[in-house]
């Protein structure tokens, strides 16, 4: 959990309510029971509190600590959206974090590990009580390029591998994104969601690639927070359902591009967190709406000029 202050070509905020666990738990509500295990200073102000417990997440795993909470600047690109750089990390207190896990946490069938580092993912992911149904984990650039092994150990343990397109590539070493998702589910990790911004995400689960589209925005006020928003809701539609296949991953890919572009809206939680479910499912019927076609019937075929095969 973090304050965040971002500049974009929408404008800015300062110390808004941010962080990877924020986002994926206010997101992933909306679908099923989440726990958050988190580290914030003595600044954390009790109204961000009360907006997670207003949305049903279990603080109890919230460790206040003397000292200031995660501090993030950073500025996106005028241009694209998509770049950004960093101008100002202050650890603060997240520094000396060491995740303590409840009893009840330690139980839990569905476990996502939040982008920080992966030895503390490993740490969690140990501390789990038995083995949980589906875990998931999400990671950066910065840790392929400090922390390489690490980040290997704790993949092949998992079954779900959040990464946008560059790092899938990047951890891999291949340029060829299908080639570098096969070659991480090799190790261990029975899915990859590659993330690509406003082009969508790949999908690659078993023998399956699915792709799913970026809802089309007019405006994208701030992208802070979409892909953990993305994951909350990935997560929490097969918390819901229980459903591990194929479709059900495809399912909450959907669900979960829904959330990350309601995110990306407005600046912090102030568009996801005041969310009704009929919008959530009005959007998520247009974007289905968005590739549904009725494909060719068992006795159609393409109109192939002199009604045979094409030769160049």
């Amino acid at each position: 959990m973090a304050y965040d202050s971002v500049k974009t070509p929408a404008g800015s905020r300062e110390d808004a309510l941010g962080g990877s666990a924020t986002f994926f738990s206010v997101s992933g509500s909306y679908f099923a029971p989440v726990s958050v295990v988190a580290v914030v200073g003595e600044d954390f102000k009790d109204g961000d509190v009360k907006l997670l417990k207003n949305h049903g997440v279990d603080v109890s795993g919230l460790d206040r600590r003397p000292g200031k909470t995660f501090r993030w600047s950073g500025v996106y690109g005028a241009e694209d959206v998509n770049t950004r750089d960093t101008l100002d990390t202050q650890l603060n207190v997240f520094a000396d974090f060491a995740p303590e896990l409840s009893l009840e946490q330690r139980k839990s069938p569905y476990l996502f590990l939040a982008n920080i580092a992966p030895e503390l993912q490993m740490a969690v992911l140990e501390k789990m009580a038995e083995r949980p149904r589906l875990v998931a984990l999400d990671s950066m650039a910065l840790w392929i390029d400090i922390s390489a092994e690490a980040l290997e150990r704790i993949i092949r343990k998992v079954d779900v591998l959040f990464l946008d397109e560059t790092e899938v590539r990047t951890f891999t070493k291949h340029s060829n994104l299908v080639e570098a998702a096969r070659q991480i589910m090799a190790m261990g990790p029975s899915a990859v969601v590659a993330k690509r911004g406003d082009h969508g995400v790949l999908l690659f689960h078993g023998d399956s690639i699915f792709s799913a589209p970026a809802f089309p925005l007019e405006h994208v006020i701030d992208p802070t927070g979409a892909g953990d928003s993305f994951a909350g809701g990935f997560m929490g539609y097969l918390a819901a359902t229980g459903d591990l296949t194929t479709e059900g991953f495809k399912f909450a890919t959907m669900v979960g591009s829904v959330m990350g572009s309601y995110a990306v809206e407005s600046f912090s939680l102030e568009r996801t967190a005041s969310l009704t479910k009929d919008e959530i499912e009005s959007r998520f019927r247009a974007l289905t709406d968005l590739t549904r076609f009725t494909s060719l019937g068992e006795n159609e075929s393409l109109p192939f000029q002199g009604g045979g095969a094409a030769h160049a």
